[in-house]
């Protein structure tokens, strides 16, 4: 980790090229959402004050996706509850990160919070830029522990939104990387969800059949730190690679290459062709319409494929842990969407933020964001292990598919890898370079050992500026 002024200066130049390019396709959300009269009872069991920092008015930046809407529309409740104002910006996923950053680094507190990757938390905190929540968790004046409970909050997402043990975010959605297969086409053929690499390349072999438009199994192959650097992580760690070698960030170990060998060779053995420029999206449409037996990806891509609308496979589908690598580990993603605070904001202001943010993760508003929301989109992100076991919330997914909860909680509670991807400041240059890297050696242009030698090169000077 390098000094704070040479990061500040890199990622401050990122952001300002890419700072502006929000101003198309975001858009503010203002309060005036109709709902009727909220029971603020179970908020008001919180031994705090809901009402200090009445009158501010904090700006919040998030995603436009079903589960931060449903959060949206529950603003006038909050607003009734503390007395603050809440402003909402819907910004895309490319370009949330680069608006957050330049807003972070140029300290002129636009967003009090954002809806934040938890690969960014390294490159704030080495600046400065969020402010330390642990602070805000052991004020009583502030949090009700008994109340919040924050240890009710998935571990490896905290663990995610943390630093140096410290916490910088609060986890208010998530996903976990399962796999994904249709129940039907493997008993036809007499399968078993894989457990294994070699069971799961066993299994698309039998169901391969491009003949008939039907692949024996998919994965992200689209570059991007969010897109195959998605997925390649978990081979990697489960192949027993590890992203540090005497304190260097290291991308072409044996296991690295092996890794991204497994990859390649099996997405071109058993995937359709196109899904080298795959996202989830693509994938969850294939799967939908009946092209793939099998797929490694978030869990929440159930809403996609059990929708009767545009599914061809409701009621086909099933689910199972990530398989084991052959180190005998399943890995999979730490994803989640957390909130920090801006460390430019007014004490008041810092107060205000904190308390929407607990507020939004709080278990009440976790369940009315899911169960008992009013809309279809139920949410399956839910940020406690409490709420994962919950009755209502098994009632609400029952739609989603065989084993759905067991295999995203057992996952959550036993796979998730905190040390899923290098984390470091320079997190989003060493993330694109291993990207380009992979699709690289995806599509043919280079060996696999080649590419990621290649990627080392670059990153030892990224890690060096």
């Amino acid at each position: 980790m390098k000094k704070q002024a040479s990061t500040r200066r890199r990622f401050l130049g990122q952001a300002a090229a890419l700072g502006a390019v929000g101003a198309a396709g975001t858009g503010w959300v203002g309060p005036a959402l109709a709902q009727a009269p909220a029971d603020l009872a179970p908020y008001t069991k919180a031994k705090i004050n809901w009402k200090q920092a009445e009158g501010e008015q904090i700006s919040v930046a998030v995603i436009p996706a079903s589960y931060f809407d449903n959060l949206l529309s529950l603003l006038p409740q909050f607003e009734a509850l503390t007395g603050i104002k809440v402003r909402a910006e819907k910004v895309p996923p490319g370009q949330i990160r680069q608006k957050a950053m330049l807003d972070l680094s140029s300290k002129t507190a636009t967003y009090a919070t954002h809806a934040a990757d938890p690969m960014y938390y390294p490159l704030y905190v080495s600046n400065k830029w969020v402010e330390p929540l642990d602070k805000y968790l052991n004020d009583a004046t502030l949090t009700d522990k008994d109340w919040f409970n924050y240890g009710d909050i998935l571990k490896a997402w905290r663990e995610a939104d943390s630093v140096d043990g410290k916490p910088y975010g609060i986890p208010y959605d998530g996903e976990v990387t399962v796999q994904v297969y249709r129940k039907d086409l493997y008993a036809a053929k007499g399968l078993k969800p894989a457990e294994t690499y070699d069971q799961l390349v066993s299994n698309a072999k039998a169901l391969n059949d491009p003949a008939s438009r039907v692949y024996g199994l998919a994965m992200r192959g689209f570059s991007g730190a969010g897109q195959n650097m998605y997925i390649y992580p978990s081979l990697f760690r489960s192949f027993g690679g590890d992203w540090f070698h005497n304190k260097q960030v290291t991308v072409n170990s044996p296991e690295a290459v092996k890794a991204l060998e497994w990859y390649v060779n099996t997405l071109t053995a058993y995937a359709p062709p196109a899904v080298r420029n795959w996202n989830w999206p693509d994938i969850a449409d294939a799967f939908s319409q009946g092209t793939v037996a099998c797929y490694l990806d978030a869990h929440s891509s159930a809403a996609v494929i059990t929708n009767p609308e545009k599914s061809k496979v409701v009621g086909k589908v099933a689910y199972a842990r990530w398989p084991k690598g052959p180190n005998g580990k399943r890995v999979t993603s730490i994803w989640n969407w957390g909130f920090p605070i801006n460390a430019a904001l007014t004490e008041k202001q810092k107060k205000a933020t904190w308390l929407f943010i607990s507020w939004a993760a709080s278990a009440e508003t976790q369940a009315r964001t899911s169960w008992k929301f009013d809309g279809p989109a139920k949410r399956s992100g839910l940020n406690r292990t409490s709420l994962w076991k919950a009755p209502e919330f098994a009632a609400a997914m029952k739609g989603a598919g065989d084993n759905f909860i067991e295999a995203a909680l057992e996952s959550l509670e036993h796979d998730t890898d905190v040390e899923w991807r290098p984390r470091v400041p320079q997190w989003p240059a060493v993330g694109e370079t291993m990207a380009t890297a992979i699709q690289s050696a995806l599509v043919g242009q280079k060996k696999p050992k080649e590419a990621l030698d290649e990627a080392q090169a670059r990153i030892v000077q990224i890690m060096k500026a």
